[in-house]
């Protein structure tokens, strides 16, 4: 019998954690503040940007948004990241991705202070996390962590399969299982026998955004199931990475889409705000 990790209840439990921590600092005289730059008008990032303004509400986050037109020259985002950069009362920065095609996202990522880059994406901070001694991390693999500290499943000398290789979600996702002490693959494009790779998974993490890419005949008796793909079909609805039906039956524990990894992503950015803002205030 298959258990749902419900994002929705974790990502709670979390942003009441933040919501704690928040008025501890603010009886100390500090109000955390995490700045949200938008260029352009992509549906998908303003959902996200309104969603993370909701969470600094709930979690009593001062909230600065920053919306700049698609058309942005390079020179004025850059004069922004550097604005805030040097604004004290700002403790967290995060760029929207995707940025416009004649903007250059690595240029404008790697501009933001790594004590204010809540997002995890500066180099700096993604050498911290190969080391394993780090301050942020991305906010999907972590909150995908700590789905399975609150189910309480054990990585340790477990086999973790995680498919794709992004550098937000593949990577720092096996990073993340290699310090938990799991064996970790990573499956791509170029994987041969990807079907039999992944059928071999304790953990299976998806995050390749391809719609129900993982079937049932790549699924292993008590598998753990996580789901990052968010894909909206030609009917509207939405679906991940995994044929959620088919899956759940041969899984032992699985997260839905929507309302799984989801809902955590936007918690850890809280999360990650809250750290940023102690450290910035030599409260670590």
């Amino acid at each position: 019998m298959y258990k749902i990790i419900s994002g929705k209840e974790v990502s709670e439990a979390v942003k009441l954690r933040v919501s704690d921590e928040v008025k501890e600092l603010k009886e100390n005289g500090i109000e955390p503040c995490l700045a949200v730059i938008l260029v352009g008008d992509d549906p998908a990032s303003r959902v996200y940007v309104n969603n993370k303004k909701k969470a600094c509400e709930f979690c009593g986050i001062r909230s600065l948004e920053y919306v700049l037109p698609a058309e942005t020259k390079e020179e004025e985002l850059i004069e922004l990241v550097e604005k805030l950069n040097n604004d004290k009362s700002v403790n967290g920065i995060l760029c929207q991705l995707p940025l416009p095609k004649h903007l250059d996202e690595k240029k404008v990522l790697n501009l933001i202070k790594p004590e204010k880059d809540v997002d995890a994406f500066h180099p700096e901070n993604v050498g911290h996390i190969m080391i394993g001694d780090f301050n942020f991390l991305p906010c999907t693999p972590a909150g995908i962590m700590e789905m399975l500290r609150y189910e309480n499943i054990d990585l340790d000398g477990k086999n973790c399969v995680v498919i794709g290789r992004s550098n937000i979600v593949g990577k720092p996702m096996a990073m993340l299982m290699l310090k938990e002490n799991a064996t970790v693959t990573i499956c791509h494009s170029r994987t041969k026998n990807l079907k039999e790779v992944v059928a071999g998974a304790d953990v299976i993490v998806a995050a390749v955004g391809r719609p129900n890419f993982v079937t049932a005949d790549m699924v292993k008796d008590g598998a753990v199931i996580i789901d990052v793909g968010i894909n909206r079909m030609d009917d509207g609805k939405l679906c991940g990475d995994v044929d959620f039906e088919a899956c759940k039956e041969k899984a032992s524990y699985i997260t839905p889409v929507p309302g799984g990894v989801g809902p955590m992503t936007i918690a850890t950015l809280m999360q990650n705000t809250i750290t940023a803002t102690r450290i910035q205030n030599g409260k670590e």
